[in-house]
């Protein structure tokens, strides 16, 4: 058996791609006005947007246990994997990679090893992809780490957002800059650098922010061939008007596309209206 993958919810991996690539997917946990489920096995994209938008809206994310990664790790192993590779969204964002190397740490570390993708939705899932791609290739642990790796400095992620409410509640964001945001009436549009999120530009209308993502990924882009992935909650004509403008864009240069609404976890944090693009330049 060659390595194995294992990764977490916040992906937001297509279904068919988890099964065609063998994926192990470890759920966090989202906890709605007190009701707890397991992210896209209890709790779903609706389940959050509704509760978003009432008047009381106590919501909280959590990562997995420590005890659940080794739990998993070990099952691989017995089942005879080769190694393991588990690979992350941002430690700036959630304490999940922490929790999978104190599991790797137990386990055994020269048989799993945790990468931080220091992304989230599907600026974890390309570089999941990729090492999916290496272990189904044969390589072994460094060298699925590698391709795991490499795959996450390919990888850019800009998103927007209607309100920098959601992130301040969530502590992703400072909350004097969500303020200024808010008292300016203005649209931003974020990224993620190095792993956490960073207010990229600031626009007055929404329009005008899908318009400021298409330019911003077709500058990401560059001269590359590329694959793309769109995320939205609760705003699937915003992600239809993202793939239909980067597809004209982007022309022949453009293989791999996909489109999936953002998971309970990172609603909670981004709120209804968010539109997300993932470009990842081919090596």
């Amino acid at each position: 058996m060659p390595v194995a993958v294992v990764t977490d919810s916040t992906a937001y991996l297509p279904p068919e791609l988890v099964r065609a690539h063998r994926l192990t997917v470890i759920p966090l946990t989202v906890v709605l006005n007190g009701a707890e489920g397991l992210e896209g096995v209890e709790t779903f994209p609706e389940d959050a947007t509704r509760v978003l938008g009432g008047r009381r809206v106590t919501v909280s994310t959590s990562r997995p246990a420590p005890e659940q990664f080794a739990q998993v790790y070990r099952q691989l192993l017995a089942d005879g994997a080769d190694g393991v590779v588990s690979v992350h969204l941002s430690a700036e964002l959630s304490g999940t990679v922490e929790a999978a190397r104190l599991a790797a740490a137990e386990v055994g570390d020269d048989r799993v090893t945790v990468i931080d993708s220091r992304s989230t939705g599907m600026g974890l899932g390309f570089p999941v992809l990729a090492a999916a791609a290496a272990a189904a290739q044969g390589a072994d642990l460094t060298g699925v780490r590698h391709a795991a790796l490499d795959a996450v400095g390919r990888t850019t992620i800009f998103f927007y957002v209607d309100t920098l409410e959601f992130l301040r509640r969530g502590g992703r964001i400072n909350a004097a800059e969500a303020l200024l945001g808010t008292a300016l009436s203005v649209k931003p549009i974020m990224h993620m650098p190095d792993g956490s999120i960073v207010v990229r530009d600031k626009v007055r209308t929404a329009s005008r922010g899908i318009a400021r993502l298409v330019d911003l990924a077709v500058e990401a882009a560059g001269d590359a061939d590329v694959d793309l992935a769109v995320h939205h909650l609760a705003a699937p004509q915003r992600a239809d008007q993202l793939l239909a403008a980067l597809t004209e864009r982007l022309g022949d240069r453009l293989h791999d596309t996909y489109v999936t609404e953002a998971g309970a976890v990172i609603a909670a944090h981004a709120g209804p209206g968010l539109a997300c693009v993932v470009l990842h330049r081919r090596p």
